[in-house]
């Protein structure tokens, strides 16, 4: 197997894989989008909420806000606080979600959560845990797709969600990739 990078940025990477198969680069995308694994806020608990939306609707919309999801040092078990206490007039942005973790925090400050009006207020706190994109989308850490050049040859792209680097969704979706392998032939023998 062999790979050339044609694009490589923290947000998208773009490589010509060549001697592979196609069950191969359909299981890396698989892997990236179901089980590379990231922080999505996934509860949340409203203390006030006196806008026209339903609690659900801010609560789906807030969960689908892209969280930084640092390579090393979380697990599943742990959880990270996100608060949000805002009046109206004006609009709530996902900056406004404020961490009890400054290592995890909102990936993309501009996201439009809704928009407040006189007097209306929403406070709430979100739980993020770990999960991934076989849990729910919120989870997946970002877009993965090939496309076939020839025998045995395929162009591969990925763009990040903003939750880690493209180049560090590679990275874990072959570290899976490579401990299921291990994990098969630990069982063979």
């Amino acid at each position: 197997m062999k790979v050339e990078f044609i694009e490589n940025s923290p947000t998208a990477i773009r490589f010509n894989i060549t001697d592979t198969t196609t069950e191969f680069v359909n299981a890396l995308r698989r892997v990236i989008i179901s089980r590379v694994k990231t922080f999505a806020i996934d509860t949340v608990t409203f203390y006030i909420n006196t806008s026209a939306m339903f609690d659900e609707y801010i609560a789906h919309r807030i969960g689908l806000v892209p969280l930084i999801t640092p390579s090393t040092g979380y697990d599943e078990k742990d959880e990270i606080l996100f608060s949000l206490d805002m009046e109206g007039p004006g609009t709530i942005y996902s900056r406004d979600l404020k961490s009890s973790d400054k290592n995890v925090k909102v990936a993309i400050e501009e996201i439009p959560i809704m928009k407040l009006a006189e007097g209306q207020r929403i406070k709430l706190e979100g739980k993020a845990v770990m999960g991934n994109g076989a849990k729910s989308a919120k989870f997946q850490p970002g877009l993965a797709t090939y496309e076939k050049k020839g025998e045995g040859a395929y162009e591969f792209y990925i763009e990040s969600f903003g939750q880690m680097s493209a180049r560090d969704i590679l990275n874990k979706a072959l570290e899976i990739i490579d401990d299921d392998l291990k994990a098969t032939e630990k069982e063979l023998k």
